[in-house]
C-alpha cells in the first residue's frame, strides 16, 4: 500500500488538476504550479509535461519533498522517481483521463519520452 487513503487516492485521483510545490533548502515551499495527475493502481504520479528540464520537476526532484493540492487534498508529500515498469499503467492512466483534451496535449505527458519525467507521490 501507498500511504495513502482510499479517500485521499480517489479524491486526487478525480481531480483535473494538482497543485504542486516543492520545498526550498530552508524548508519553505515554492508558488505551487498546476499540473495533471494520475491514479495507477493504489499509487498517485504525475509527469512533467515537455520533459525533465521543466522547472517545477526539476526542483521536484532535487528537493524530494514539496505539498500537493487536489481534490480538497492537501498534503505534504515525497517525490519518487518510480522504480520497475510502471510506465505501461501511467500512460493508460493518463489516456483514460485526459484523451478528452486531445492528442497533442495528451502527447505530452505520454509515452517513452514522457515516462523519464515521472514521479510519484507519497504522503510525508
Amino acid at each position: 500500500m501507498s500511504g495513502w487513503s482510499e479517500q485521499e487516492l480517489e479524491r486526487v485521483g478525480r481531480a483535473t488538476e494538482l497543485q504542486v510545490s516543492s520545498r526550498r533548502t530552508d524548508g519553505s515551499l515554492r508558488p505551487f504550479v498546476t499540473i495533471w495527475v494520475v491514479r495507477a493502481g493504489d499509487e498517485l504520479y504525475v509527469r512533467s509535461a515537455y520533459g525533465t528540464d521543466n522547472p517545477w520537476f526539476r526542483r521536484a526532484t532535487i528537493s524530494g519533498r514539496g505539498r500537493i493540492q487536489a481534490g480538497g487534498i492537501e498534503r505534504d508529500v515525497v517525490f519518487e522517481v518510480p522504480e520497475g515498469d510502471v510506465h505501461s499503467a501511467v500512460d493508460a492512466a493518463y489516456h483514460s483521463k485526459y484523451d478528452r483534451y486531445g492528442p497533442r496535449i495528451v502527447g505530452s505527458v505520454v509515452g517513452q519520452t514522457a515516462a523519464a519525467g515521472t514521479l510519484r507521490l507519497l504522503p510525508d
